[in-house]
């Protein structure tokens, strides 16, 4: 019989045996017992175990099989068998259940190295199937750890394309969920307005805003308009200070259009003083162009001279 290490002792032999009721058979389940071996003989539907101390084995009666034990039950007694080496726990002897850490469980074998088309699960310590369709390296048929190139991971699987509310990290090589974007209220309306017054029109507009509070993700949901534009009316009113800041930027328009006009009178001086024959047609031209204009005015003046004769 099979048995397990026991760390209770006795410095002396006794080979009186008891029956239920002796002063050896007072843990419980025992039905005959020693007081140097401990249970010789169990209760029905107690399995009889042995535990070893040193030379020495004791019989201790149990409900159920321990750990890498299975129980064998026949109309003399049940007792705990203990599972082959490479099973940490097992159904019967040709059966394992679990195996112990360098085995992996298959088809209730342990094997130190799983059949083609499976590969061995530390974790579990089983042979489970190969990684998922497009899965490089796994934990098992269900987690995948990297997937192969192209590909995007998400909760342990690999995608082409990644699912509604994710969207492709190519940094990552990853599914990340989508952010979109959010704002917050609208300001209040502005002061009517037009090109940057307040005062001096009767039309302008009013504008308002609202800040991004969060910026969407390259493929989340965009900002919608974060300012407003509506026409409005005013009273019409003169601006304080208006007239004499309208007469000032006349005065200096006027400055500026004689400074110009004079500035290309003498750059047409310099370019005929320059060229002495370009000098003499515009001299020409400007005594035909004042015998023009001459005549012209002779011209509408002779009539009315007539009209005046007749009259009188």
């Amino acid at each position: 019989m099979d048995y397990t290490s026991s760390h209770s002792s006795s410095r002396h032999r006794h080979h009186k045996h008891h029956t239920n009721g002796g002063i050896g058979c007072q843990q419980g389940g025992c039905l005959t017992c020693s007081d140097y071996n401990g249970c010789l003989s169990c209760k029905p539907r107690f399995f009889m175990h042995l535990e070893r101390n040193g030379m020495k084995q004791i019989g201790v009666c149990m409900t159920s099989c321990p750990p890498g034990f299975y129980d064998i039950r026949s109309p003399e007694r049940n007792t705990c068998t203990k599972c082959r080496s490479e099973c940490d726990s097992c159904f019967n002897k040709n059966f394992c259940t679990r195996c112990r850490p360098g085995y992996y469980l298959h088809l209730g074998k342990c094997l130190e190295t799983c059949p083609d088309g499976l590969m061995p699960s530390d974790l579990q310590r089983e042979c489970v199937n190969r990684c998922p369709e497009g899965c490089e390296t796994c934990v098992n048929t269900g987690l995948c750890t990297r997937c192969r190139p192209g590909l995007y991971q998400l909760q342990g699987r690999c995608h082409h394309v990644c699912p509604e509310d994710y969207e492709p990290n190519d940094k990552l090589m990853e599914c990340t969920p989508q952010v979109h974007c959010e704002v917050g209220e609208w300001s209040e309306w502005s002061p009517c307005s037009r090109s940057g017054r307040t005062c001096g029109f009767r039309r302008g507009q009013e504008t308002r805003t609202r800040l991004v509070l969060q910026y969407p993700s390259p493929f989340g949901r965009p900002c919608p308009e974060i300012s407003d534009i509506k026409e409005c009316l005013v009273k019409r009113k003169k601006c304080e200070g208006r007239g004499k800041n309208e007469r000032k930027d006349r005065r200096n328009r006027n400055n500026r259009r004689d400074k110009s006009s004079q500035e290309v009178l003498r750059d047409r001086k310099r370019e005929r003083d320059k060229n002495p024959a370009e000098r003499n047609n515009s001299d020409n031209r400007n005594k035909t162009e004042h015998r023009r204009r001459r005549d012209q005015h002779s011209e509408t003046v002779q009539p009315e001279d007539s009209v005046l004769g007749h009259h009188d």
